[in-house]
């Protein structure tokens, strides 16, 4: 048997058109701001050279005051050069780069070049190392680079170990690779958080966008629901009974103003950032009366009854209630052929029910049904933990039935 309320409706993907725009902006944002700043290869070269002209510059003031150390030769200034010039390729190979500045360190320290800056390249690459998590890499280059100097310089330069200039130097050492370790730790949690907000966000979206399109839904089909059912009474009444057809293209005027001033309140929320989201919208149960009217205009009977004492509900309870009971009327109208439709609102202590039956052409309604109407009233029911059951009812058409529980407001 035909289910009528597995209707499909054209779902326009509203978060789609959004983010494009969004990217578009954004995209002209960054070109404005990088339009200004120098391109091409001067920029990443721009800090190794600069260390390479400072290293010069201070192995050679530094040399002054260490007669004592080999004078400064071509080889020397050669290896002063290579280690920051070498840092340009830091990014892409960072393991390479460390172990080539560790070896051109080593040697210039061997060959009793004075001390001074050249360290410096060494120590970036260590960094820099341990903080993209190279750690191994990084480690055992200081250890190379330290083990090295001291062990090896008895043999190239017959100078004996100094235990306290070893362990100043190690102190060092060590401090720039646990400065790296905790610099690699903020990042990596910096990393994560942003993987985190990006994946909330992007949840958000995906909430607002579904939320969006309920309510595109629910506001459209039930209003061009009424429109269409007056229409065809309005053609078939023009000829034979023009002053009855004044009725149903009134009832036309009234859905579509009504349908156009909620359609254009969402899109002007959509549009308007600044502007924040309306915290209690309008339809909510007290706005019954107006959509059993419209109903009754379309020639659908409508009835209400309420069981138990009302009160105040959650502003999402109420929203969700009145949307279940338009969808559940939009399809006793366009699919049922029903003449009376009855609304039951029970009211309990823990839980609200919602139950709309007809006198239509009903059916049975199984889970694996793909209508936006029954997807939307259970999305809905399930964001509250409430439960939706669309079955056979006793007038004999069809029953949806909500329950929805209701926690007490403050």
């Amino acid at each position: 048997m035909a289910v009528y309320a597995g209707e499909s409706m054209p779902r326009y993907d509203v978060g789609a058109t959004t983010r494009h725009c969004d990217l578009a902006y954004g995209a002209r944002v960054a070109n404005s701001h990088r339009s200004w700043l120098p391109s091409g290869p001067l920029l990443p070269i721009a800090g190794p050279l600069a260390l390479a002209v400072f290293s010069v510059v201070g192995t050679i003031g530094a040399a002054r005051g260490q007669p004592d150390r080999q004078p400064l030769d071509a080889l020397a200034v050669g290896l002063v050069l290579a280690g920051p010039l070498a840092l340009w390729w830091l990014r892409r190979t960072p393991v390479g780069v460390l172990w080539f500045v560790t070896a051109v360190t080593l040697t210039y320290l061997l060959r009793g070049y004075p001390y001074g800056p050249v360290i410096i390249a060494a120590v970036v690459a260590a960094f820099s190392a341990v903080v993209t998590g190279h750690r191994i890499a990084a480690w055992s280059a200081v250890a190379v680079l330290y083990v090295g100097h001291f062990a090896l310089r008895a043999v190239f330069r017959d100078e004996a170990w100094v235990w306290g200039q070893g362990f100043d130097v190690g102190a060092w050492a060590l401090l720039i690779l646990v400065a790296g370790e905790f610099a690699r730790v903020r990042r990596d949690r910096a990393a994560a958080a942003r993987a985190v907000r990006m994946e909330t966000q992007k949840r958000q979206a995906n909430e607002e966008r579904l939320q969006i399109a309920r309510e595109l839904h629910d506001t459209v089909a039930h209003h061009m629901s009424l429109i269409s059912v007056q229409a065809g009474v309005a053609l078939h009444l023009i000829d034979r009974r023009p002053e009855q057809a004044q009725a149903a293209l009134t009832a036309i005027r009234d859905a579509s103003k009504e349908g156009l001033a909620e359609l254009r309140a969402l899109v002007d929320v959509m549009r308007d950032d600044s502007r924040p989201a309306p915290r209690s919208p309008t339809a909510m149960l007290g706005s019954l009366g107006d959509l059993i009217d419209r109903s009754q205009a379309a020639g659908l009977r409508v009835t209400k009854r309420v069981e138990g004492a009302e009160r105040s509900l959650p502003t999402a309870v109420e929203l969700a209630a009145f949307r279940i009971v338009q969808e559940a009327i939009t399809n006793v109208v366009r699919h049922s052929g029903a003449s009376t439709a009855q609304i039951t609102l029970g009211y309990g202590d823990q839980q609200l029910t919602v139950q709309v039956d007809d006198d239509g052409r009903g059916g049975e309604v199984g889970p694996d049904t793909h209508g936006s109407g029954i997807r939307g009233m259970r999305e809905r029911t399930e964001a509250l933990r409430g439960s939706l059951t669309v079955g056979p009812s006793p007038l004999g058409g069809l029953q949806v039935r909500a329950q929805l529980p209701t926690p007490s407001v403050a």
